[in-house]
Parts: C-alpha cells; structure tokens; sequence
C-alpha cells in the first residue's frame, strides 16, 4: 500500500529494505492468520504475490503491515506481510479513527465546531 506523502517522513530510510525482508521472510505469501477480522480464510491466508487472489481473482500485492499502526516501529516483531485484503481489514478502524481526526481537526481549521455554553 503506498504511503501517504504526510507519513513519509515517519518511515525510515531503509524501509524499502526492511520491507522486503519482511516479505521474503514470509516467502512471498501473506502471513495472516486471521487477525484481519475477514473471516475468509482459516489459518494462515494462502495468498501469495503476484498471484490471483483467492475468491476475486485480482492480482495479490503483498504489503507489509505495523501491527501497532505506528510506522516508526520497524522491528520484525511488528511488522507482518500481508496481502492488500488483510492489510486493508487489519486496518479498518485504525483507519477509521484517523478519518474521524482528520474531519474534526478540518472543522475546526475553518471555525465550523459548535461552541459549548
């Protein structure tokens, strides 16, 4: 998953490098064991870059995955090779918290926040 230009900055230099031992850690194949919350598959995910997804047929993408959310931990321990599905599932409410403080901090950029009396 590219990183949004924002972030960059929070990534180490080397993370292409840190990236890609992570994934040839996992040979190629998302390590997912489920903790995405999908509910599609049982044990670990069986897809693997490059090829078809299973149940779409889309052409996997392996990522690599802060299991903590912050990118500046890059520690092996925290990281895991995740097909774009898991990733984007393991994601889902970290991302939906950061959408909910983006919305509130643009709000009150622009003096639109009620005030309380």
């Amino acid at each position: 998953m590219p990183i949004r230009p924002e972030n960059r900055n929070r990534y180490p230099a080397n993370w292409p490098e840190i990236s890609k031992a992570i994934k040839n850690r996992a040979r190629w194949q998302c390590e997912c064991e489920g903790e995405c919350g999908r509910g599609s598959h049982t044990g670990r995910c069986t897809n693997q870059h490059g090829q078809p997804a299973y149940g779409t047929g889309s052409r996997v993408v392996l990522t690599t995955a802060h299991l903590d959310h912050v990118p500046e931990h890059c520690q092996a321990e925290n990281l895991r090779a995740m097909c774009q599905g898991c990733h984007l599932h393991y994601d889902k409410q970290h991302h939906a918290r950061t959408r909910a403080q983006t919305r509130h901090n643009a709000l009150e950029a622009s003096g639109q926040l009620a005030f309380e009396l």
